[in-house]
């Protein structure tokens, strides 16, 4: 039987998973997992990148071992993880840069500099058509050249995370369209790098290379092509959702929410850039039009807390401990699952009091309870509960969700039917109902492995499964 191996990376863990159509219909199977997190280094919030080369490699020697076995052979393999984050090398492939986080402070101002020197932001919306966000990579690359420019003068390649690991496996240095459009460093309209601009900001324009497509060969890795999927988990999760009709809203629900739809056009105009929406580039050319909401890493991270685990070790442990100490049914040593947070939150569900999970300080605080609590006190009762505290963040998400396709409908000028949500956070039942309660819009889920089945099928369709993406979303229907 031909497999194919999907390897799935996200803020905080990673999956391989092997996929194959048999009569017609796609079948997945988990061989390897493996946790991923930040770690604090000189100074900064960094990704262990060797931990994860290493994680990558022994993920896919676990599952041709497995296709060996069973006498399959392994077409293909295809890594997606998140987006904006980089790092440099120099001349002979070494490593020149720390892979910085995004949820690092290092970018605070960047923004401001970069619109008082170079360019306003709607300028630059308007030739990218990418959010505004404190951790996009514009603003990394600045805060990079004020704070090490001699790791800019070394360097001669510029590569997001997963084309690194990409290079790590075949010793091919290829760069990929959706991932590279959450730059803000592309032409939105032209799909391909804005050299004119990367010149206005002082970087230098040689470390960014031509762009394939999803579908393009990297090169082999212990004899199996390497291929690219989308690159961004965004664009692999999207190319799984099975939708209906065009009035469908997608949702990518996991550590982000990101909502939106599929357009064939960027949409540049004041009106969107006003709403913060994005253009984040898709696969085949699709522009992913969505908007980023901060998503179940409000509820990973109280979770965590609640716990007695710091995101990041010896971060925030003092103002984690004041903050659980105002939640009165709190019981240290406890370890709370993600159910018995949800049931928590369903007892609770006269408190009405919401926030915006948009809101900047939900990025990487100190504590993710204390943050909570203190924008809840700005608009109402803080909560006094973990079961009032968790309808705060369920309802406040919701909210988010609901808020976010109004904006959607007003831009497009579209009436929207149904949202389809797909990856982990479309198990999570009750953010589903009261999702369905905020929007009045009927709500499907599934697949939850949406990312991984979304780089399974751009990997299928170069292996001759399918013929498109439609054929291979009907297999997904199936």
């Amino acid at each position: 039987m031909k497999r194919y191996l999907a390897i799935d990376i996200g803020a905080s863990s990673g999956r391989h998973i092997l996929g194959s159509v048999v009569d017609g219909k796609i079948t997945l199977e988990e061989v390897y997992r493996f946790e991923n997190g930040q770690v604090r280094k000189d100074g900064h919030d960094c990704w262990d990148i060797e931990a994860l080369v290493a994680s990558v490699k022994a993920g896919i020697d676990a599952g041709l071992a497995l296709a060996a076995e069973r006498g399959d052979t392994v077409e293909s393999i295809g890594i997606d993880t998140w987006g904006v984050d980089f790092v440099l090398l120099d001349g002979r492939g070494e490593l020149v840069s720390d892979a910085v986080a995004y949820r690092d402070a290092r970018t605070a101002g960047a923004d401001a500099e970069i619109e008082a020197s170079v360019l306003s932001f709607a300028d630059l919306y308007a030739r990218a058509g990418i959010q505004k966000t404190s951790f996009n990579t514009i603003y990394q690359l600045w805060a990079l050249k004020k704070e090490h420019p001699e790791q800019l003068a070394k360097a001669a390649h510029f590569l997001m995370v997963p084309e690194y690991l990409n290079y790590r496996l075949t010793g091919n240095i290829v760069h990929e369209y959706t991932d590279s459009s959450t730059t803000s460093l592309l032409d939105a309209a032209k799909k391909d790098w804005d050299y004119d601009l990367i010149a206005k900001l002082g970087l230098p324009t040689g470390l960014f290379g031509k762009l394939e497509m999803p579908g393009a060969t990297v090169g082999a890795y212990k004899g199996v092509k390497v291929v690219l999927p989308a690159l961004h988990d965004t664009g692999s999760a999207y190319l799984a959702v099975p939708a209906r009709d065009d009035r469908a809203v997608y949702l990518s629900s996991g550590t982000w929410s990101l909502l939106g739809v599929e357009n064939e056009r960027a949409i540049t105009t004041p009106e969107s850039c006003a709403a913060n929406f994005t253009n984040e580039g898709g696969a085949w050319g699709r522009y992913r039009y969505l908007k980023n909401i901060m998503g179940s890493w409000i509820i990973q991270s109280i979770r965590r807390e609640l716990n007695g685990v710091s995101y990041v070790e010896g971060k925030g442990r003092d103002a984690t401990e004041a903050a659980l100490r105002a939640i009165g049914d709190y019981e240290p040593g406890r370890k709370y699952s993600f159910d018995d947070l949800e049931q928590a939150a369903r007892a609770a569900a006269g408190y009405a009091t919401t926030v915006d999970v948009n809101a900047q300080g939900f990025l990487n605080p100190a504590s993710m309870v204390g943050e909570v609590l203190a924008e809840a006190a700005k608009s109402g009762a803080a909560p006094k509960t973990v079961g009032e505290l968790m309808q705060c963040v369920y309802r406040s998400l919701a909210k988010g969700y609901a808020d976010a396709i109004a904006n959607l409908s007003r831009i497009t000028g579209k009436a929207y039917t149904s949202v389809n949500i797909v990856g982990g956070g479309s198990k999570d039942r009750y953010l589903n109902e009261l999702t369905a309660e905020a929007t009045g819009l009927e709500v499907f889920t599934g697949p939850t492995e949406g990312t991984a089945i979304g780089n399974l099928i751009v990997q299928m369709i170069v292996g001759g499964e399918f013929a498109d993406l439609a054929e291979a979303r009907r297999a997904i229907v199936r």
